[in-house]
């Protein structure tokens, strides 16, 4: 899955338009990024990506950027 494919399935989760994400937005200033959308995310991430998201690192995560890097998808050069 690549970035935007990601982007989109994260839109999905949270519940926003497709195309909404870019990758620049803090997470703060996500409405729909709750506990809800924090279980959803790891689930998205284990299920498309296989990788198991740590919580510790989770926690420190502040933009949608730092999402992409858990879920280990690659940033375009």
């Amino acid at each position: 899955m690549d970035r935007r494919e990601f982007l989109l399935a994260l839109d999905e989760t949270l519940e926003l338009d497709p195309g909404t994400l870019t990758g620049d937005e803090t997470l703060e200033s996500l409405e729909s990024w709750d506990s809800l959308a924090v279980i959803s995310f790891i689930a998205l991430v284990d299920e498309t990506m296989g990788v198991v998201v740590e919580g510790e690192k989770l926690a420190q995560a502040k933009t949608v950027a730092d999402l992409l890097a858990l879920a280990g998808v690659s940033v375009p050069a």
